[in-house]
């Protein structure tokens, strides 16, 4: 019999292990101190759990952690991990610390389906989705784990196209009985999937960031395929629906709204221009979002080029001006390949498969 998984169950799920097993039902809730708030490998770790209760446990559960098998890590101090699933499969997951704040980037699939031009993840294509467990375990099998601040789901794959698995992983980050997170502390990446956009933002308090890129539906399908099924300005009008903080003057612990934030890669010659300023500032106008400039990172046979900084300091210059909150992201990882766009373990997943 094939044993389950106990990462990436709700407490009341945990309970019913607990009534299944014979075991009182306050173990459900050691089982999930162990898990969401501890760095364990093995459940014969849960040292408060009777010995003839660990074994009931290992006879039917394992606990869903995996350690990286392989760390990368770049001259600014990001560090790429390679993490298997337990599908055995490999995802890339990157740690970004800086002075003020310690960023964990966690995938949401192995490859994508969203198939960009400009993206390496995109390249790969869709190989499998990601459980709730192997979400859990790029975060609490991380080395660095007890310093995090902050998780994005800006890795491998499209978020929204895992909904459920993703939706439960932010349940248990935020739970009182998993890390207690404010949702403010998460961020989920989309390029605008409005099968499930409703759902996430009813059933999610956490960030929300749109993967744009360009200012008009046009541009955009020609290279994010994704536009065709689900045009931005349907996504924005969604988006309309709903309350955001304004930007940074809002933006506090304890405040009610979540965040908005539209990630744009500023490509030479082709989203930068005067007019495609305004274009942007037109399509975001009436929300209360900020604007992530992002620089393109160069990728095997791509005819993009990377906007010079002199371009992007403009632009959001030009965007703070007109009303639209902007910043410039840093680039971090670009010679690990742990950068925006940079990641892919196609090759990897190919020679696993043979």
């Amino acid at each position: 019999m094939e044993k389950k998984t106990l990462s990436g169950m709700t407490l009341a799920e945990l309970e019913n292990v607990a009534y299944e097993l014979g075991m009182p039902k306050y173990a459900s809730k050691q089982i999930a101190t162990w898990l969401y708030t501890k760095q364990i490998f093995s459940i014969s770790e849960m040292s408060n759990i009777s010995k003839a209760f660990r074994e009931k446990l290992e006879e039917h559960y394992v606990l869903g952690r995996k350690q990286p098998i392989k760390k990368v890590k770049s001259k600014d101090g990001t560090v790429k991990y390679l993490f298997p699933t337990q599908s055995g499969h490999f995802v890339e997951t990157v740690y970004i610390p800086t002075a003020e704040r310690a960023t964990l980037c966690v995938s949401s699939q192995v490859g994508c389906k969203m198939g960009c031009s400009f993206c390496m993840t995109g390249r790969q294509g869709f190989q499998a989705q990601l459980t709730p467990a192997d979400i859990l375990n790029q975060i609490y099998s991380l080395p660095e784990f007890a310093t995090l601040t902050n998780i994005v789901f800006m890795g491998q794959g499209e978020p929204l196209d895992n909904i459920d698995n993703v939706l439960r992983t932010c349940e248990i980050m935020t739970a009182p009985y998993g890390l207690a997170w404010s949702p403010k502390r998460i961020t989920v990446s989309t390029v605008g999937d409005l099968k499930n956009l409703r759902k996430f933002l009813n059933e999610s308090q956490c960030n929300i960031a749109i993967s744009l890129h360009f200012p008009t539906s046009a541009l955009r399908a020609e290279y994010m395929p994704a536009e065709k099924a689900w045009p931005i300005n349907k996504v924005v009008e969604v988006l309309k629906d709903y309350d955001f903080c304004n930007a940074e003057l809002q933006w506090h612990e304890g405040a009610k709204q979540r965040r908005l934030s539209f990630e744009y890669i500023v490509f030479a010659g082709l989203n930068d221009s005067h007019r495609h300023r305004d274009q942007l500032v037109e399509l975001l106008k009436g929300l209360d979002c900020r604007v992530n400039l992002i620089p393109f990172h160069t990728i095997p046979d791509s005819p993009f080029t990377a906007a010079p900084e002199k371009r992007m300091k403009e632009i959001r210059d030009y965007l703070t001006y007109k009303g639209v909150f902007s910043t410039l992201r840093a680039s971090r990882g670009e010679d690990i390949m742990a950068a925006c766009g940079l990641l892919s373990t196609k090759e990897r997943n190919k020679k696993e498969t043979k």
